[in-house]
């Protein structure tokens, strides 16, 4: 596939409201280069929501998962192990362990009655 020369090129933005919330992608943009891109980023975005800090990163440096890597990650998600699936049968437990306990009444009920 060959790239077309285009004057414009694709730029993704992503901001932040609050010095320690985390990036999110807001939008996408046409602009000829970084600098006219973060201008037109501020222009369209900054004015509507409070903005910490912002992101404008070129589509082309952007690398994605080709097919052949795609296949290891499904290889990957193999980890049951980390889900609590499998201790369903620890609550009917938990109960009859609390059934067994003893409590204040029942111990002091053990005393008779001393008049």
């Amino acid at each position: 596939m060959e790239k077309e020369n285009t004057f414009y090129k694709e730029f993704e933005v992503f901001s932040k409201r609050t010095p320690t919330s985390p990036f999110q992608h807001q939008f996408c943009l046409l602009a000829p280069n970084e600098d006219i891109a973060m201008v037109m980023a501020q222009e369209n975005f900054m004015r509507r929501e409070p903005v910490a800090d912002i992101w404008i990163v070129n589509r082309e440096d952007i690398r994605s998962l080709g097919p052949d890597e795609k296949n290891t990650i499904s290889r990957l998600d193999n980890k049951d192990y980390r889900t609590t699936k499998g201790y369903g049968y620890l609550r009917k437990k938990w109960r009859q362990y609390e059934q067994k306990m003893l409590d204040e009444k029942e111990i002091l009920s053990w005393g008779g009655d001393k008049k």
